[in-house]
């Protein structure tokens, strides 16, 4: 089994290298291929996950590359977690939102907008890549705005076998096995629990919840409403829940308690990309260090709890033909009914040696889904204008987002948008 890790300059890669050894009884790992543009960061977290290897006495080879065509010659899964413009460019997305009186985030709002301009044209690039190096390979996409950076693949890299991931559905799925294994006297894992999610990436409901296949959710939603009540300030109000009969993402924060948020940025800096350029400074000098061969403790405070294990356990689940159910985003195939099948939507999926396959899903309630529909609206505005280069376009998304700008501030907004990240956006400046 070949891997190719394109941006694997990232700091998260060594997590990623964690979760491969973890599972070699399971995993015929041979090679992984790291791939990044920046020399200098693709040698220290290269070097470091060589290291990793070694220690572990497993016989992987660990292969660093800028060729992208090298990379994915062959490669079996490729791993998509790239950032066009590194975290500087995050934080000009955040302060972006700031100067605007806007949510200032990487993938809410007009923040995770600006990222997709700029990503989903090297993305495209990668699938017609694989196309010509690893036409059977699966695309596992970590890069955000996953969601919307999967609409623009099933729409324009069809012949692409890929689905976007993300560790938020996992990473709830653990917190309740955490509080119910306290509660119970009992330890759980990951397998025991099984989350119902539905939405768009960053934008979904909680609405099930099963532990060792028995229906538990009732305990899970009246657990998670005592958490909010115990809460001095909580991120949803007790009472809204509890009418929903849902638990929300916790980026659906940014759009119940918009202002909350907005007015917390009038205390940056440091923005969140600062504060994670603080942590990556201190871990990349850990990875540069030839006497470091084991995870730093450290990169809990990156964030991406559980990347490994979403990365890994979904690698599995395809290599071993397990037909597992996993959180994934992918075009929904009218399994979701009354919605558009085109959709990608974040829902349960069928993982198997043929893929990622949709597998039935009720619908949500006409509340969520009319934040839904907006929001994928948004997104489909969004893809055309990364495509295409297409200003009006990119116009009319930033005024079909609720978190975007009134109508007339969307023309000032969009070119402060444009100009900030002219570099990386040739398509709109020809």
């Amino acid at each position: 089994m070949k891997i190719a890790v394109i941006g694997a300059g990232s700091t998260y890669t060594p997590e990623l290298i964690k979760g491969f050894l973890d599972r070699v009884d399971r995993l015929p790992v041979e090679e992984v291929c790291l791939l990044d543009i920046d020399p200098d960061r693709l040698q220290v977290v290269g070097g470091f996950a060589q290291r990793l290897v070694r220690r572990a006495k497993v016989p992987i080879q660990v292969v660093l590359s800028e060729d992208s065509r090298e990379a994915m010659a062959g490669a079996d899964v490729v791993i998509t977690q790239l950032r066009v413009g590194q975290m500087p460019a995050r934080r000009e997305d955040e302060y972006l939102g700031r100067r605007h009186g806007l949510v200032g985030q990487e993938t809410t709002g007009i923040g995770g907008m600006s990222k997709a301009l700029r990503t989903i044209p090297v993305i495209l690039e990668i699938c017609d890549q694989i196309q010509q190096s690893a036409p059977g390979a699966l695309l596992l996409n970590f890069t955000n705005p996953s969601g919307l950076i999967m609409e623009a693949i099933q729409r324009y890299a069809p012949k692409t076998k890929a689905a976007g991931v993300c560790n938020s559905a996992f990473t709830t799925k653990m917190k309740i096995l955490e509080r119910l294994s306290a509660q119970h006297g009992v330890a759980y894992k990951a397998e025991d629990g099984e989350l119902l999610t539905l939405g768009l990436n960053h934008l979904t409901w909680h609405s099930g919840f099963r532990l060792k296949g028995e229906d538990v959710w009732d305990e899970v939603f009246n657990g998670y409403l005592d958490q909010l009540r115990a809460m001095p300030e909580p991120p949803f109000h007790p009472d809204f829940i509890e009418k929903q009969r849902l638990i929300p993402n916790d980026y659906l924060e940014y759009y119940f308690q918009e202002a909350k948020k907005v007015a917390l940025q009038k205390n940056w800096p440091p923005s969140r990309a600062e504060e994670v350029m603080v942590v990556e400074k201190d871990l990349l000098a850990q990875y540069a260090d030839p006497a470091c061969d084991t995870v730093p403790a450290g990169l809990m405070q990156r964030g991406g709890a559980y990347y490994s294990s979403v990365a890994a356990s979904m690698m599995d689940a395809y290599w071993n033909n397990l037909g597992e159910t996993h959180i994934a985003n992918v075009a929904h195939c009218g399994q979701v009914k009354g919605w558009e099948k085109e959709w990608v939507l974040e829902m349960p999926c069928r993982v198997d040696r043929s893929g990622v396959q949709p597998i039935p899903t009720q619908p949500l309630p006409l509340y969520n889904y009319a934040l839904l529909e907006q929001v994928k609206q948004y997104e489909l505005l969004t893809v055309e204008a990364a495509v295409h280069g297409d200003r009006d376009a990119a116009f009319r998304a930033l005024l079909a987002h609720p978190l975007g700008p009134d109508e007339d501030q969307a023309s000032m907004l969009l070119e402060d948008m444009l100009t900030t990240h002219q570099r990386y956006l040739p398509r709109f400046f020809l």
